[in-house]
């Protein structure tokens, strides 16, 4: 991979990160398309730092403000009981705990299947079938579901089933935002509310897995031939952190008026071109 590959990669995940379309098959895609292989887990983790940085740059004060509530409340300042130390009468302070109970089920399906995720899930046809089961769900849900709740409804048990969502996007073609949105919206969250779920409860989840893979790349990417250096990584990063926050702006206006019907419809094409390319040995479902 050279430093143009690795910027348009770089591009890609920026494009596609937010969107419930999934940015580790479009980089698996592109990957194979461009360079004739899957630029790998590694580098993907990487440079979804980026657009994690955006998030985080977006929702800035949100942030701020739960992690400062959640804290006091921990600490015993808001309140001396353990009901009030685990957030009760201080929804801030709840939606800090909700977030890390969102985040366990990536965290431990990541490390007893990590094997799994970096190989045999990154198959081709995985990919295809789950891009077209998530476009056809996420059109029906969306489509049947009430637009009632909000953040502030969120209880622990919601946190979970978010979770869930979140931690099938292990699997390329799943979608880190279209997992979540599409069991947040079975639950009648709204759409705004499903994509703010979605944004906040992904940055410990790719922070981690961003940083863990940076480590292990610094110790073997001397023995990667894909690795296309430090440089180029960090460039592709920023990238994907300059055009992703653009991203953010645009699709939270989108579905601040628009359904998900665009995004489901794209996965649906998708999932059929792909497979035409599986048939006619122009892509190998595995590398």
């Amino acid at each position: 991979m050279n430093f143009f590959q690795a910027i348009l990669l770089g591009l890609v995940q920026a494009l596609t990160e937010y969107l419930p379309v999934s940015s580790s098959a479009h980089i698996r895609i592109i990957g194979d398309l461009m360079i004739g292989s899957d630029p790998g887990a590694a580098f993907t983790a990487i440079i979804q730092l980026g657009t994690e940085l955006a998030v985080i740059l977006y929702f800035w004060h949100d942030i701020a403000r739960i992690l400062t509530h959640w804290w006091l409340c921990l600490i015993g300042r808001n309140g001396t009981d353990r009901a009030h130390r685990f957030g009760a009468g201080d929804r801030d302070a709840a939606e800090g705990w909700y977030i890390i109970i969102g985040t366990l089920p990536i965290v431990i399906a990541g490390l007893l299947f990590q094997k799994a995720i970096e190989t045999t899930l990154r198959n081709l046809w995985i990919t295809v079938t789950v891009l077209l089961l998530f476009g056809v769900l996420l059109w029906i849900i969306d489509a049947r579901s009430r637009h009632i709740r909000t953040v502030r409804d969120m209880t622990a048990k919601d946190a979970l089933i978010f979770g869930l969502g979140q931690m099938l996007a292990l699997i390329p073609g799943v979608s880190r935002s279209g997992g979540t949105i599409t069991f947040g919206r079975a639950m009648g969250y709204t759409r705004e509310a499903a994509v703010r779920v979605s944004f906040l409860m992904a940055i410990p989840a790719v922070f981690g897995a961003g940083i863990l893979e940076g480590v292990k790349a610094l110790h073997d990417y001397k023995s990667d031939p894909l690795f296309p250096g430090w440089g180029a990584t960090i460039a592709a990063t920023i990238v994907s952190f300059v055009v992703g926050y653009v991203v953010i702006i645009g699709f939270l206006r989108f579905v601040s008026t628009f359904s998900y019907r665009a995004f489901a419809i794209y996965r649906i094409v998708l999932a059929i071109v792909v497979a035409l390319l599986l048939i006619s040995g122009v892509l190998p479902a595995l590398d």
